[in-house]
């Protein structure tokens, strides 16, 4: 049993519509999160998850549908949904000339619970940065101070809208450490992202969300259970192939093109192969390029949709 199997909703999405002039932004959108859970909103830029997270932190409100954050209407419950909740946007901008330990004593000043200030700077190894402004903070930096501002109030759910959206790898590393750090905790977070491994690494669950739908919602290994028993084969040609010779392929269950690779699922690899190097010769073509991998929640996405994630 999963340490969130038999928790209570503490966020409740049902039939969530948020349209921008013609553009239908959200489409029905209906999920919940668990108390004690990390559950990740996985989808390309424009999917509908900065708009949903908006509307459940109270930023904006939807055209129709129902939404309960903590037992409480985002919208309407003013303060007191307010000291329930922590929030790193998707852009943080603080005024140039703050110092840090300035900021952190300003967010203590708006919750009847908060943290104390030497205690986040220590967590967040900010503590020799108390006294910088926060023009003078690196990219990471400025992204661990957002962190701890969210955490003043110990709020019940956090929210993490692409947390670590522009960071550099390395940097996008120690966030996610500290993220699962969080979870050791048990703290409730509900995380938008469109990067692949940051929902595989850090979520308990994943909806996965394209055009203001959600197409898919479960655990990553439920997700991936679609292509389970497969093998993901990207090759890339010397030119196209034949139509449909590459699905026709012996062990090949799903085949797509994309950006001139093909990128097939097969049950039999080795024999895919082979029956792949066959044809090639016989129709003098060259291969490229061949990797070989395990399913992925992009497998998943390309499945549902016919294209990348990131596309």
């Amino acid at each position: 049993m999963t340490r969130h199997a038999v928790s209570q909703a503490i966020v409740q999405v049902e039939g969530l519509v948020k349209n921008y002039g013609a553009v239908q932004a959200l489409r029905g959108v209906s999920f919940e999160v668990r108390e004690g859970e990390i559950f990740g909103l996985l989808g390309p830029n424009g999917a509908g998850k900065t708009t949903t997270v908006e509307i459940l932190e109270g930023l904006r409100t939807a055209d129709s549908g129902t939404v309960r954050v903590c037992g409480l209407d985002p919208h309407k419950s003013g303060a007191d949904f307010k000291q329930q909740v922590g929030a790193v946007l998707q852009f943080t901008s603080l005024p140039d000339k703050l110092r840090v330990d300035e900021a952190l004593e300003l967010f203590a000043s708006f919750y009847l619970r908060r943290q104390p200030t030497a205690a986040l700077l220590r967590r967040f190894e900010l503590e020799d940065k108390h006294h910088a402004f926060y023009a003078q903070l690196s990219g990471g930096q400025k992204r661990r101070l957002a962190l701890a501002l969210a955490l003043v109030p110990e709020p019940r759910l956090l929210f993490l809208d692409e947390p670590t959206a522009g960071l550099d790898p390395q940097v996008r590393r120690q966030f996610h450490t500290l993220i699962e750090e969080l979870r050791g905790e048990r703290k409730t977070i509900l995380l938008t992202t469109h990067y692949i491994e940051e929902a595989e690494r850090l979520c308990d669950r994943v909806a996965i969300i394209d055009y203001g739908r959600i197409i898919a919602l479960g655990t990553p290994r439920e997700l991936k259970q679609r292509s389970a028993g497969t093998t993901r084969i990207q090759v890339r040609l010397a030119r196209p192939a034949a139509d449909g010779a590459v699905e026709q392929l012996e062990g090949v269950t799903d085949c797509r093109e994309l950006d001139g690779s093909y990128v097939l699922h097969s049950t039999r690899p080795p024999q895919t192969i082979v029956a792949l190097v066959k044809h090639l010769e016989a129709q003098g073509n060259e291969l490229h390029s061949l990797e070989i991998a395990s399913p992925t929640l992009e497998d998943v996405f390309l499945e549902l949709t016919g294209r990348r994630l990131r596309d």
